[in-house]
């Protein structure tokens, strides 16, 4: 199992789990393929960290490309705190919100949420 952290990335935390949901348990090339045509800012910072994680994988002789993205962990990482001046001499406070991500990949075989049960159709109760 091999991981890459990005420990301040400007941009606030909820908007980037709207990116990593969406590689969540993908293999490599696959998770790769589906953030390069997305259109959002947080898209090229996560692409680039698992590229990391890959690489370091590779490090440790292990095939990047039959790695599955095991866990994706976005976090808040501090903020930036600033004043905008308001009417009647008052002041309104601007949190800038930072995140940092945490990419953990792990071998296909070795993927956790494989072992979800499916209900089928057969199984379910009619009234």
């Amino acid at each position: 199992m091999s991981h890459a952290v990005l420990q301040s990335h400007n941009q606030t935390p909820r908007k980037v789990r709207l990116v990593t949901e969406l590689v969540k348990g993908k293999k490599v090339p696959a998770a790769l393929a589906a953030l390069q045509f997305l259109p959002k800012r947080a898209a090229e910072p996560i692409a680039k960290l698992i590229k990391s994680a890959a690489a370091s994988a590779k490090g440790k002789g292990e095939n990047p490309d039959d790695m599955t993205v095991q866990s994706i962990t976005v976090e808040g990482a501090g903020m930036l705190k600033k004043y905008m001046p308001r009417a009647f001499g008052r002041a309104s406070l601007i949190r800038r919100r930072k995140s940092r991500i945490i990419v953990k990949l792990a071998p296909a075989s070795v993927h956790s949420d494989a072992s979800v049960s499916s209900t089928s159709p057969s199984s379910r109760s009619t009234i």
